[in-house]
């Protein structure tokens, strides 16, 4: 019997060392995303950046073949980006986590990263604390304090004295109304009503009237990217806020390119702050923009697209460094500062907090050659997240 079983395992040892020889493993990266539902968009956009850095710079790491593995999570559903999540890693077999498009999902799967030591990298979801979840998370897209902070600078700076906040009522509204909050009446600013709003299918109504009726200088407006904004602005227009002089100032989320035609001439003018633009003037930006139309003639390169892509980016470049190391410590202490150029700008992985240092811009909506576009004015450079100080 124990002839037979060191027989066994000597063959069994010796077709690994063949297998070993022959094929490297492939490196097999778990996308968890919403792909259906009212934030299938996210999903889309992350995985399209993602899928376009493998087409442009191959889909091998070394001698790894790289696979991509995704899960719809199907939007706000925790326990089925969890689910996901232990899927891809007990039967797939996956050696990185990535995507996560909001913060239900992030928060969700942050035990399971620590559980099974696996690196994951968070490519939109914006809550801040999500990082200190667990030691095996990082992020490649932005928190909501830190695209928040500069609007609220602007603001105060630029004759704004009276602001009414609403945000959707989640992890990423609660931090950005914070934000605001606290940097607009550092700077000398008053909020004269705060209101938050259902993440799903919100009635604006009532909200803007508030609003109204306040008679302040000017909204600070939060909700997730995608369809609430255009019907958010849409409101703003019909119910007169425009014409009774509040202005409208936001996080970059509300004149998503996704949805920028969509609001159509209403959003001229709007002044947000957010890491990237389609019109970013930079020569690696109009690289990136161009390829990607060749990709997906359909859609617009938007900043989930860019996290997607970037997050690609810092995925072949540390494992090029670890000679194909995804272990979950060898890979999160290789990409803590790392740095490069992103269609964004500069960006680097700050080493405390795994939490992204990048520009912000100031942007105001105009029409460039028939387009809508978030048109940079002004920028923060190397700016951390501000709800981690």
């Amino acid at each position: 019997m124990k002839f037979k079983l060191g027989v066994q395992l000597g063959i069994a040892a010796g077709l690994l060392g063949a297998a070993a020889v022959g094929h490297a493993a492939d490196l097999k990266i778990g996308m968890v995303l919403p792909m259906s539902g009212p934030f299938s968009s996210y999903g889309q956009q992350i995985l399209n950046g993602a899928r376009l850095y493998i087409q442009e710079h191959g889909d091998t790491i070394g001698d790894r073949k790289v696979v991509l593995i995704v899960k719809d999570d199907t939007g706000v559903a925790p326990e089925v980006s969890k689910r996901a999540a232990q899927e891809l890693i007990v039967q797939d077999k996956v050696d990185i986590l990535a995507g996560f498009g909001l913060t239900p999902s992030a928060f969700a799967v942050a035990p399971v990263s620590t559980q099974a030591k696996i690196p994951t990298i968070i490519m939109n979801a914006a809550t801040s604390s999500i990082t200190t979840k667990s030691p095996y998370l990082l992020r490649v897209s932005m928190t909501l304090p830190q695209t928040t902070a500069p609007i609220a600078t602007w603001a105060a700076n630029n004759g704004i004295k009276k602001v009414y906040t609403v945000a959707a009522d989640f992890g990423p509204g609660h931090d950005a109304e914070k934000q605001f909050i606290k940097t607009f009446t550092e700077a000398g600013g008053e909020i004269v009503g705060q209101v938050r709003t259902p993440v799903q299918n919100p009635d604006f109504s009532p909200f803007l009237q508030r609003v109204k009726d306040s008679k302040a200088d000017a909204v600070f407006l939060f909700v997730p990217a995608g369809e609430q904004g255009v019907a958010f602005l849409k409101g703003y227009k019909d119910r007169g806020l425009a014409d009774a002089g509040i202005k409208l100032i936001a996080t970059g989320d509300l004149t998503d390119e996704d949805v920028l035609d969509a609001m159509g001439d209403p959003a001229l003018g709007v002044i947000n702050s957010m890491h990237y633009s389609e019109a970013h003037d930079s020569a690696l930006n109009k690289a990136y923009t161009q390829a990607y139309y060749k990709a997906y003639p359909n859609k617009r390169p938007n900043f989930m697209s860019v996290a997607g892509y970037d997050g690609m980016h810092l995925i072949y470049d540390v494992l090029a460094r670890t000679k194909g190391d995804a272990g979950g410590g060898v890979f999160l202490e290789a990409a803590k500062g790392t740095r490069w150029e992103s269609p964004r700008g500069p960006i680097q992985i700050d080493p405390e907090t795994r939490d992204i240092i990048q520009n912000v811009y100031i942007r105001k909506v105009e029409r460039v050659d028939g387009k809508l576009q978030n048109v940079e004015i002004d920028k923060i450079a190397d700016f951390k997240d501000p709800g981690k100080e």
